[in-house]
């Protein structure tokens, strides 16, 4: 058999059966005097064997070790961790629809919140702050925290979640948030020394308990020219007018004196 005719039959490409040889998981027949290969029956029952072994979602480096074993001793032992595998991924399948069913849910009854999906231990911190007025700041703020909780470390992520909870069960939080949103959103075209700006951050100060803010947090006051947590504040503040940022500023300052 030619190249072409072992790979109609098998039902491969002529380029996989090439790719089979270049790993050495196919041995490279003899070539006819005119230069082409010949396959044999041998040859088809081998690629038979690779192509049931990919199906059932080997990699082509644990294919190799199969084949390897003549024995099929670590098949046996393959096939379990793939097994394995594939019920991990049917339990994260099943998570992940029972989540997007409900996200559809919310999304059909007007639940599902503006920035998008969030994980639910989230969305039900969102719902502890009750109706929020039109708010530009509001919706910053939950811009954010879907931010972070996106990219931050799992145990970021927890603490920010714990911290969030720890807020909200204070007597009087979701009154406080709602003011200091207002009080942000009256900044929009404030100037720097305007005195609600120091209100503001006593105010938000008083609000977020000071562990939500990490110790060694950069306050992303220089000139750009350091890395890490610093040139993400920088953005952060660059997205508010000169007068919020400065009262955000101060709130961090502070909370950062308090953890001292």
């Amino acid at each position: 058999m030619r190249i072409g005719e072992l790979a109609a039959a098998v039902g491969v490409t002529p380029r996989a059966v090439r790719h089979y040889h270049h790993l050495g998981l196919l041995p490279e027949p003899e070539r006819r005097p005119n230069g082409y290969r010949d396959y044999t029956l041998r040859h088809a029952v081998a690629l038979a064997r690779i192509r049931r072994l990919t199906e059932l979602g080997l990699g082509l480096a644990e294919v190799r070790d199969v084949l390897a074993d003549d024995a099929g001793r670590e098949l046996v032992e393959v096939l379990g961790e793939l097994d394995e595998d594939l019920a991990r991924q049917e339990t994260a399948i099943r998570e992940r629809r029972a989540r997007l069913h409900a996200l559809m849910t919310d999304a059909r009854e007007g639940r599902l919140p503006a920035e998008g999906p969030v994980s639910p231990e989230l969305t039900a911190l969102f719902g502890k702050f009750g109706p929020v007025p039109e708010s530009p700041m509001a919706a910053k703020d939950r811009e954010v925290f879907a931010l972070l909780e996106t990219t931050a470390p799992p145990e970021v992520r927890a603490e920010m979640l714990a911290g969030l909870e720890s807020m909200m069960a204070a007597p009087g939080a979701v009154e406080r948030a709602h003011e200091a949103y207002a009080l942000l959103d009256a900044l929009a075209d404030a100037d720097l020394d305007d005195p609600r700006v120091a209100e503001a951050a006593d105010l938000l100060a008083d609000l977020i308990p000071p562990e939500m803010v990490p110790p060694d947090t950069d306050m992303g006051d220089d000139d750009g020219s350091n890395s890490g947590g610093g040139s993400f504040l920088r953005a952060f503040y660059a997205d508010f007018a000169p007068a919020q940022a400065e009262a955000i500023r101060r709130t961090l300052r502070k909370l950062m004196e308090d953890r001292r």
